[in-house]
C-alpha cells in the first residue's frame, strides 16, 4: 500500500494548494470594487427581454387576463355577436394560441437556461467553500491535537518530576530514621 506524501501539519501537497487557490479567490473577492456593475446590468437585451416575458407569463395575472380574453373570445363566438369571425371550431383562436406558444416556449426556455447557470455557478461557489471549510477545520483539528499532545508531554514530565520528587524526600525520611532513631 503507497502512503500519501503529507507534511508536517498532515495535509497532501493537492490540499494544500486547494487552500491557497480558494484563499487568492476570497482576497480577489474582496478586494474589488463595490463600483462595479451588478450581474443584471450587464445582461444583453435579449436576456431582459427573455427574463421579462417568463416573469409575465409566469404569474397568475397572466394566466387569468389570458383566461378572461380566451372566455370573451369564445362566448362571443358562441352567441353570435360578431358573425363570421371565427366560427366554432375556433381555427382563428388556436392560431393565435399556437403562435403565442411558438413564440414564448423559446423565450422561456432562454431564461431558464440562463437561470441554470446561475444555479451551477452557485453550486460550485457553494462546494468550492464547503472544500475551503473541510480543510479549515481539519487544520484546526491537527493544532488542537498537536496542543494536546504537547499538554499531555508536560503533565507526563510533571508528575514523573513529582515522583522524583516524592521518592526524594521519602528515601530522605527513611534515612534520618535510620542515623538518628526514633524522634522523640
Amino acid at each position: 500500500m503507497e502512503e500519501k506524501a503529507e507534511d508536517q501539519d498532515g495535509m497532501e501537497q493537492a490540499e494544500h494548494d486547494l487552500l491557497a487557490d480558494l484563499r487568492r479567490a476570497r482576497r480577489s473577492l474582496r478586494l474589488q470594487g463595490m463600483d462595479e456593475p451588478p450581474a443584471v446590468a450587464c445582461l444583453t437585451p435579449g436576456q431582459r427581454i427573455a427574463d421579462a416575458v417568463a416573469t409575465v407569463m409566469g404569474s397568475w395575472s397572466f394566466i387569468i387576463v389570458q383566461s378572461a380574453i380566451l372566455f370573451v373570445w369564445i362566448a362571443a363566438n358562441l352567441a353570435g355577436a360578431i358573425r363570421g369571425w371565427d366560427p366554432y371550431p375556433f381555427i382563428l383562436l388556436n392560431l393565435a394560441l399556437s403562435f403565442q406558444g411558438a413564440y414564448a416556449a423559446p423565450v422561456i426556455m432562454m431564461a431558464q437556461n440562463r437561470q441554470q447557470h446561475i444555479d451551477r455557478t452557485a453550486a460550485e461557489n457553494d462546494y468550492r467553500i464547503n472544500v475551503k471549510a473541510e480543510l479549515e477545520i481539519e487544520l484546526l483539528h491537527q493544532k488542537i491535537d498537536q496542543l494536546r499532545e504537547r499538554e499531555v508531554l508536560k503533565l507526563t514530565e510533571a508528575v514523573r518530576m513529582l515522583t522524583e520528587l516524592q521518592q526524594q524526600s521519602a528515601s530522605g525520611a527513611c534515612g534520618s530514621d535510620a542515623e538518628g532513631g526514633r524522634p522523640l
